[in-house]
């Protein structure tokens, strides 16, 4: 099993066999910007392997290097506790938070929290109990939840009513630890026939679940798909908003590849006073090494606020 020392420090030595992969990170280009970022972007796993390397603990020291000050992984609970561990670890020593990790399993064409059956009830509520330890370990906040497929066979206020009941109680879970998680609302063209498509409805469920645990993931990109009008609808909803993630579209790629005026975005964000994190859940326009320069110098440029 391999081992190696990832603490500046040097005191911790864990075993990291399924983090390490191939190592590749070298210490950055000293004629590069790597003053941290204006805003607190959060970059997933693999969106600088051509520079980093395989290795993950690589490629968050690479991010960290580049300005980066926080990292997000949707797969999180999926890791090894071991693996929850050693990043969790890692993130601190590195002064890093943990952006958002999908906190239980999404069922894309079958109706769960919106059937109201108890088969789902039960699955979803022990997920959330079993996603408070994985927030533990990795030094997370927040987790995503996503309430899955319409059900066809009830009306939309009784689908909501479900949706609102097992909220709850995933909040008195939650709650206790500080905990909290942000229903995702997802567009109709990538994911459609999902239940919770609009920043609206996710407002309104949030309003009648009435919890400091359950909050909005407002995805700039599914936002844009379904019904744009950004900055008047982040206003609108702004109480419920805990955590925003990111993606230019069309194409799903860096800001600056697509129709969304990122500038001006994140500078309508940043002057609210957000003091969150945005996480990078796109693709890279170019798979390479270059394409990967592209990412940071494109955060560079719509982050930069006169």
């Amino acid at each position: 099993m391999i081992r190696r020392k990832f603490l500046k420090n040097g005191v911790l030595a864990i075993s990291a066999s399924s983090l390490l992969g191939t190592k590749g990170f070298t210490q950055p280009n000293q004629n590069e910007n790597s003053d941290p970022f204006s805003m607190d972007f959060a970059p997933h796993p693999n969106m600088f392997q051509h520079s980093a390397g395989s290795s993950l603990i690589d490629q968050i020291k690479f991010m960290a290097d580049k300005g980066f000050r926080s990292f997000e992984d949707n797969d999180m609970a999926k890791r090894s506790i071991d693996d929850q561990k050693i990043l969790g670890q890692l993130l601190n020593s590195l002064k890093m938070r943990m952006g958002v990790f999908v906190a239980h399993k999404i069922y894309w064409n079958e109706p769960t929290l919106t059937s109201g059956k108890k088969e789902f009830i039960d699955e979803f509520l022990a997920s959330i109990k079993s996603s408070v330890e994985v927030a533990k370990r990795c030094g997370a906040r927040w987790m995503t939840v996503v309430p899955g497929h319409l059900d066809l066979g009830k009306e939309m206020g009784h689908q909501t009513s479900n949706v609102i009941s097992i909220l709850r109680r995933a909040c008195e879970i939650l709650e206790p630890h500080n905990l909290v998680m942000v229903l995702e609302p997802l567009n109709f063209r990538d994911h459609p026939g999902m239940f919770l498509s609009k920043s609206s409805q996710a407002y309104e469920i949030c309003k009648a679940v009435n919890s400091p645990s359950c909050k909005i993931l407002f995805d700039i990109y599914h936002q844009q798909i379904t019904e744009g009008n950004l900055i008047p609808n982040i206003d609108s909803y702004w109480d419920e908003i805990a955590y925003f993630q990111i993606g230019d579209n069309p194409g799903r790629k860096e800001p600056t590849t697509g129709e969304i005026n990122y500038l001006n975005v994140f500078k309508h964000i940043q002057n609210k006073g957000y003091k969150g994190i945005l996480g990078m859940e796109h693709g890279n326009s170019i798979p390479n090494q270059e394409g990967e320069k592209l990412v940071i110098k494109a955060y560079r440029n719509v982050s930069q606020f006169s």
